[in-house]
């Protein structure tokens, strides 16, 4: 019988407290969170925090979260990263209350941006790009204003409009808020609202040709999906003075005209004064999480593509085995704070095992075979044995595993001039094999300096039940029956780097510099048979060698393919 769950325990970090006062206070009758990514990349491990405290928080104050792509820059944008990013958040273990696009609202950003013309607060620029940043100055110097700055308004609305018509080129002409050149932050040194685009986008076609910039885009769609805690990174906690701006000054709850026609569509908006809320972002040591790296590795053949098993994307995180529950107990571990910290890659491996240990049924497998054969059984001997497939639970009840005259063993639980402390099988010595009894080795079969057979005796008297079962041995080894065991193609997978910093370039030093060469090795061994009928992602352990996943685009049960999602104990571990 199982063992019932524990109560969920309250999460408490200065977000969920800020929610739980808002609430309290009467500030918002629902709660109303987001996760807005990017469509340009595969998310990563840093993403999942995002995904699990967004949707986390709408989850436990039985509120909102939706799922809303970024999709302001459509050249650097492909709807096989939607795909992907929908896939990430639903294996994670959640689902969006609406799936929104900040396409959706480029119109309702186009009339906002009329409106802050016709307020005085926006006008159309003719600086290039790199005038721009001329006339910003830098963190010790104030800016200068456009000579286009003081246009009329009836000038900069002609302008915009024939922007929108497509009369310009790319980079011609931009819109800009009209805030304060000598601001100490230098995101309200007049920024850009709109730019010139000839860019097909993948949701509007050809309907637009000028695009907004994202701070004004994010801040606006927030505001127009009546998000109640927006919730975001520190790197964008300099960004909040113009986020807040644009929400202030674009004022959509009084003004209805700017996105009324929203409903009329089928979208159920309720504009909303968001509230703009940083955290910390999941930084973990041996990894690369830079999205341009990580495009890099793929490109360069570094790495087997988007979802190789070494990558930090979720999607190969998932496919080396690693369950969504490790993911969210690594954000409940690392947890929520405004502090900046490194995580050790460790903790993460940890969260993988505590989880596995749990969840994941055992396994025998032999990655490095030799042939172990029981001098005293008949050669046709053959027998069923009864495992637990789980020694914690019996909720995962038993199976039957063939025992036969011939075995397959670890190569290394055989050692013919044994080192010191070595307890398991030596030449003359003994050993018990795993459910079966105790073996003693009696002769060393070899070709040359290979070893090609041990050939051992079985003591009846040990069998189990009888007995001889209690009798003290040192050493406990797995085994497969060599009829039976099918043949298994096993990858061995490490961290991808060497070095826990591979993402700081100095010295000459790259991280492609810093990649692990061994970090995959790919073997051939034996599993029992029930292993092999295992469905793709199943993860299981295998006794003694680690936590393993069937993987989920090559394992079939008449090749099985299996994937090693992490080691039993911790191999990079220095050695106190």
């Amino acid at each position: 019988m199982s063992t019932p769950a524990a109560p969920a325990v309250e999460k408490n970090d200065f977000i969920r407290q800020i929610v739980r006062d808002d609430l309290a206070a009467g500030k918002h009758a629902r709660v109303k969170t987001r996760f807005p990514p990017e469509p340009n990349g595969y998310l990563h491990l840093g993403h999942a925090k995002a995904i699990c405290l967004n949707f986390g928080i709408g989850r436990e104050f039985a509120g909102l979260a939706n799922l809303r792509f970024d999709d302001t820059n459509p050249a650097k944008e492909d709807p096989e990263y939607v795909e992907a990013i929908k896939a990430d958040v639903r294996w994670l273990g959640f689902e969006w209350s609406e799936l929104r696009h900040a396409s959706d609202y480029f119109l309702a950003f186009y009339l906002a941006g009329e409106k802050l013309i016709r307020d005085g607060k926006a006008f159309v620029c003719d600086l290039s790009a790199e005038q721009v940043r001329e006339y910003r100055g830098n963190l010790t110097e104030s800016g200068r204003d456009s000579p286009f700055r003081t246009r009329a308004v009836e000038e900069n609305l002609d302008l915009f409009q024939r922007m929108r018509a497509g009369e310009f080129p790319d980079g011609a002409r931009t819109l800009r808020a009209k805030i304060d050149m000598a601001s100490g932050n230098i995101n309200l040194r007049d920024p850009a609202l709109f730019r010139i685009k000839h860019v097909e986008h993948q949701n509007t076609g050809a309907e637009w040709c000028i695009y907004p910039m994202y701070d004004y885009a994010h801040a606006l769609s927030d505001a127009l999906e009546g998000i109640t805690h927006s919730l975001c990174t520190l790197e964008f906690e300099d960004h909040r003075p113009l986020y807040d701006w644009s929400v202030d000054n674009v004022d959509f709850p009084n003004h209805p005209e700017l996105w009324s026609y929203l409903p009329g569509r089928g979208f159920p908006t309720v504009p909303s004064k968001p509230r703009q809320i940083e955290f910390s972002r999941l930084n973990i040591n041996y990894t690369v999480m830079s999205k341009r790296k990580l495009l890099t590795m793929v490109t360069e053949g570094l790495v087997n593509g988007w979802d190789d098993p070494r990558m930090p994307t979720l999607q190969g995180i998932r496919r080396r085995g690693c369950p969504p529950a490790a993911l969210q107990l690594l954000a409940d571990r690392v947890g929520i704070s405004k502090q900046n910290s490194l995580i050790d890659f460790s903790v993460f491996e940890g969260c993988i095992r505590e989880t596995m240990d749990a969840q994941a049924p055992r396994r025998m497998a032999v990655v490095e075979p030799v042939k172990l054969v029981i001098s005293n059984l008949p050669e046709a001997h053959e027998e069923s044995l009864t495992f637990n497939n789980h020694p914690k639970n019996e909720d995962f009840g038993t199976r039957s595993v063939p025992f036969a005259r011939e075995l397959w063993i670890e190569r290394e639980d055989f050692m013919e001039v044994p080192a010191k402390g070595f307890h398991r099988l030596v030449p003359g010595g003994e050993v018990r094999l795993r459910g079966v009894g105790i073996v003693k080795c009696i002769e060393v079969v070899k070709a040359g300096d290979t070893i090609r057979e041990l050939h051992c005796t079985l003591d009846p008297e040990s069998r189990h039940g009888l007995p001889g079962a209690d009798r003290k041995i040192k050493g406990t080894i797995h085994w497969l029956s060599a009829r039976h065991a099918v043949p298994t193609e096993i990858r061995l997978y490490d961290r991808l780097f060497t070095v826990p910093d591979p993402d700081r370039d100095e010295d000459g030093r790259t991280y492609r510099d810093c990649m692990n060469p061994d970090s995959v090795r790919i073997v051939r061994g034996y599993v029992e048979p029930s292993a092999a009928q295992l469905a793709p992602e199943s993860g299981i352990q295998f006794e003694r060698l680690g936590y393993f996943c069937a993987d989920r685009h090559d394992h079939r049960p008449n090749a099985p393919v299996f994937n090693r999602t992490v080691t039993l104990r911790d191999s990079w571990a220095k050695p106190a």
